[in-house]
């Protein structure tokens, strides 16, 4: 009988090849990663968070970035990290160096879609226009209307730009696209500028003669339809979520 011998090479790559990608669908969500701040460093922050962001999602990040509305941290604002249900990096940063990054405190209490939801709308957008990507970046804030919102910027393998997909947080809606179905970098927005508190009508055409941008408009909506019925399976509350805790 043969002793089976597996390589050192042939070991890594197997775990290269299955636990790292099991590893990567492990990784915590947006909420998970504002309550490791909530219970860790301060209950009350929660209630001043200004942004979520993380990068090189696959799905989830390795790291999320929460900005905090603190009056007591210098320039006003307090940028914390967490992976792996942990703080590793805090700090006060000025606040001319994240004014990009700047809005509205996020209201928890609106907050219906965490970022495996949010990556699981995007995912069926992109498949329904025919996008292929690998990797995604997140970004939690709130729109000029004061309602929290998902930016969800897709990679292909290569690294290229695969397009943006901006969902609402409370109701699940896509209210944008850019890059994605035809017509290249076009952007498809909801008719509505409230489509987040109610959803996107249905005139395809809209009085648009354009052929191009009929299409966009025509797969927008339909597609937001889907999305929809999507959401009402992968809605999470933030306050069910964190008083689960």
């Amino acid at each position: 009988m043969h002793n089976f011998h597996m390589s050192k090479p042939l070991l890594a790559l197997l775990f290269f090849a299955i636990v790292l990608p099991v590893l990567a669908q492990d990784r915590p969500t947006a909420y998970e990663a504002m309550r490791t701040v909530g219970t860790q460093l301060n209950r009350e922050y929660v209630n001043h968070v200004l942004s979520v962001t993380g990068t090189n999602g696959n799905p989830q990040p390795e790291t999320w970035k929460i900005l905090i509305d603190d009056s007591k941290a210098r320039g006003g604002i307090r940028e914390i990290e967490v992976e792996n249900g942990k703080i590793v990096s805090e700090r006060t940063p000025l606040r001319s160096s994240v004014e990009g990054s700047l809005g509205a405190v996020i209201d928890t209490g609106k907050l219906n879609l965490d970022s495996s939801g949010a990556f699981a709308l995007a995912q069926q957008t992109a498949q329904k226009s025919h996008i292929n990507f690998t990797t995604a970046d997140y970004a939690l804030r709130v729109d000029e209307r004061g309602n929290p919102i998902w930016v969800i910027s897709m990679q292909r393998a290569n690294g290229e730009n695969a397009g943006r997909i901006f969902i609402g947080a409370n109701h699940g809606t896509v209210t944008r696209t850019e890059g994605l179905f035809v017509g290249g970098n076009q952007v498809a927005m909801a008719d509505d500028q409230n489509a987040e508190n109610r959803e996107a009508t249905n005139d395809d055409d809209d009085g648009d003669t354009n052929p191009v941008k009929r299409q966009i408009k025509r797969g927008f909506h339909q597609v937001g339809e889907d999305v929809k019925r999507t959401f009402n399976k992968v809605r999470r509350s933030f306050i069910d979520f964190w008083q689960d805790k």
